[in-house]
């Protein structure tokens, strides 16, 4: 294995854990303020690249195209997944989010008209099949709490359904900006959007009644999730073929698991093992080399 594939890796590893450590720290400091520190966070990082020289180059269109990747990728998901993730266990998150490669194929046969194959078509059912298991046997009351998991898992699709249109729109600027100054833009308009819910709850908020160690886990959370995992994914994936790109997900619903039996003590039902191996033949199916029948269908 070379050292871009441990890239991809690691970046998956960060992405998985950062769902079961949202988890931890919502349990004490409310979202829309962990939301704002996110962004502050980030932006103590990615500030350099917020030069007005560079910025007044971006076009009008651009900036259209940065502001709906800051609504859905940065706002969106982040308000979605961190409400969502409070209300599940890190465990059925992680096995939703790793639908992701799926939803994104989904989009991009909406939006871009980029008919999906075979396999791809396969692996989208096969993610939804996924999906409804971990709902009904939530919601079917499995457990204590399953029409507050309900709400919670629909919470993390939407979230998934979000950094997919991210995705999406990323697809065409990515052309003409460079990847990290993408980063640098979302998040300032994220910060923008998420200022009005965030202030009013930091004003509010009773600091010294949160541990140093919560507050560790805040700063972790924010440069993992906007510079360390997205540095990594986009450093690994230039040398990686495209379709071996969603084999690696498959790490990040194992790293969720992982943190949620580690430290929050939870414990992976039959349900979730299922809709996790639905999932995970998915990504491996649609990863799988294609043949010149379904290239042709797919317009490669």
């Amino acid at each position: 294995m070379n050292r871009y594939a441990l890239y991809l890796i690691a970046s998956m590893l960060l992405v998985g854990s950062n769902v079961g450590i949202g988890k931890s720290i919502v349990a004490s400091v409310p979202v829309p303020l962990f939301a704002l520190l996110r962004f502050v966070i980030a932006l103590a990082v990615l500030w350099p690249l917020l030069r007005p020289s560079k910025m007044k180059r971006v076009a009008r269109a651009e900036w259209i195209n940065l502001f709906l990747q800051a609504l859905f990728g940065t706002f969106g998901f982040t308000l979605l997944m961190l409400n969502g993730v409070a209300r599940t266990s890190a465990v059925a998150a992680g096995v939703i989010t790793s639908t992701m490669p799926a939803v994104v194929a989904l989009f991009a046969w909406f939006f871009l008209k980029e008919k999906p194959g075979g396999r791809a078509f396969a692996s989208i059912a096969l993610a939804v099949v996924g999906v409804v298991i971990v709902n009904v046997a939530q919601s079917g009351g499995v457990h204590a709490g399953g029409a507050g998991s309900l709400a919670g898992n629909l919470m993390v699709v939407g979230a998934v359904c979000c950094e997919s249109l991210y995705v999406i729109l990323s697809r065409r600027l990515t052309q003409t900006l460079p990847a990290i100054d993408i980063c640098a833009y979302t998040h300032g308009l994220g910060f923008l959007l998420m200022l009005p819910l965030g202030l009013p709850s930091a004003l509010a908020f009773d600091w010294s009644a949160v541990d140093w160690g919560t507050w560790a886990l805040v700063g972790w959370y924010a440069l993992s999730a906007s510079v360390f995992s997205f540095w990594l994914w986009m450093k690994g994936i230039r040398h990686v073929a495209g379709s071996l790109a969603g084999v690696f997900s498959a790490v990040l619903p194992i790293a969720a698991a992982l943190y949620g039996m580690a430290f929050l003590g939870e414990r992976p039902t039959l349900a979730h093992g299922v809709a996790l191996a639905c999932v995970m033949a998915g990504i491996l199916l649609a990863s799988l080399r294609r043949g010149p029948r379904e290239s042709r269908e797919s317009g490669v």
